[in-house]
C-alpha cells in the first residue's frame, strides 16, 4: 500500500466517528493532493500522508497528553514513519501553542522540518475550515478566536500569525509559479493572497 493510501486509511479508521473534524481532515487531505504538484515528486507522498495524519491525535484511543500535536505524533512515530512524525508534531507552528501548554520539552523531542512540505501543509490545514470548506486564512483565525475564546489556543495563534502568514506566501508563490489552479471553483488562492498582501500593507 502507498503511503498516502495507508494515511488516508489510518485517518479513515480513527477519524471517521468525529464528524466535523473528519471533514476537515479529509479536506485538508484533498488539497494537498491539488497542491503536492508544486513539491518535488519524492516529497508529494510525505504532504498528502502528513495532510491526513495531522490531527491524528483527536482520535480518543491515542490521547495521552491532551495535546493533538503531540499524542499523534507519538502514535505515527511507535509506526516508524519518523518524518511524518515530525511533520504532525509541528503542523501549523504548533510549537506556540505547545510552549504555552507547557509541553516544550516533549515537543523537542521532534526536530521541526523547515520546508516546502511543511509550508504547504499549513497552507493546506489553514485554508481549509473546520467543516472542510475552502476558507481564507483570515476567516479561518477569526473562526478559531470565535470557538475558543480567549486563552492559550488564541493566544498561540496570534503569535504564530506572521509564521503561518510567510508559510502561505511561500506555498501561493511557487502556485503562482507552476500555474496551479484550484479545483471545482474553490478560491482559496486567490483569497489566501489578497489576506497576504493586505497583511504586506499594513
Amino acid at each position: 500500500m502507498m503511503l498516502e493510501e495507508w494515511a488516508a486509511a489510518e485517518a479513515e479508521r480513527l477519524l471517521s466517528s468525529l464528524g466535523d473534524r473528519w471533514k476537515h481532515v479529509r479536506a485538508v487531505g484533498d488539497c494537498a493532493r491539488d497542491v503536492g504538484a508544486i513539491l518535488a515528486q519524492e516529497d508529494r507522498p510525505y504532504l498528502v500522508a502528513a495532510a491526513y495524519l495531522h490531527d491524528i491525535g483527536y482520535a480518543p484511543d491515542l490521547q495521552r497528553t491532551g495535546v493533538h500535536q503531540l499524542d499523534g505524533a507519538r502514535y505515527i512515530r511507535s509506526l516508524g514513519a519518523e518524518r511524518l512524525a515530525r511533520l504532525v508534531a509541528h503542523h501549523s507552528e504548533a510549537r506556540f501553542e505547545i510552549q504555552l501548554r507547557g509541553f516544550a520539552t516533549e515537543l523537542a523531542a521532534y526536530e521541526r522540518e523547515q520546508s516546502w512540505v511543511s509550508d504547504a501543509l499549513t497552507y493546506c490545514d489553514l485554508t481549509t475550515g473546520p467543516t472542510g470548506l475552502p476558507m481564507t486564512f483570515e476567516d479561518r483565525v477569526a473562526e478559531v478566536e470565535q470557538r475558543y475564546g480567549e486563552g492559550e489556543i488564541v493566544d498561540a495563534l496570534r503569535q504564530a500569525t506572521p509564521y503561518l502568514l510567510g508559510a502561505i506566501e511561500r506555498t501561493e508563490d511557487r502556485l503562482r509559479q507552476r500555474r496551479w489552479q484550484p479545483q471545482s471553483g474553490d478560491d482559496r488562492t486567490g483569497a489566501a493572497l489578497k489576506v497576504v498582501l493586505d497583511s504586506d500593507a499594513d
